[in-house]
């Protein structure tokens, strides 16, 4: 696993978990071509692209093997202030 160091915390983007077509999974930053890091099955992949989200301060997505997504998570600054 290769894991590059992306934008400070905060910075806003997104990172995604997504199907590899040639094979297990990869963690990428939103609009980039190149993966985060490479992971052969899927638990490690959303292991790893929560830590790289949180880290980042990103919208984290998780995308099923159809590439639709299944879950998502804020790990950044939340502009929106609701009570309860």
């Amino acid at each position: 696993m290769t894991i590059k160091k992306g934008p400070g915390k905060g910075s806003g983007g997104t990172t995604h978990v997504v199907p590899n077509p040639n094979g297990g999974w990869d963690v990428k930053r939103g609009g980039q071509p190149k993966p985060i890091s490479h992971h052969e099955t899927k638990k490690p992949a959303v292991d790893a692209g929560r830590r790289t989200s949180r880290a980042a301060g990103t919208e984290f997505y998780e995308h099923g093997r159809d590439g639709r997504i299944q879950r998502k998570d804020s790990h950044g600054n939340d502009p929106r202030r609701t009570k309860g």
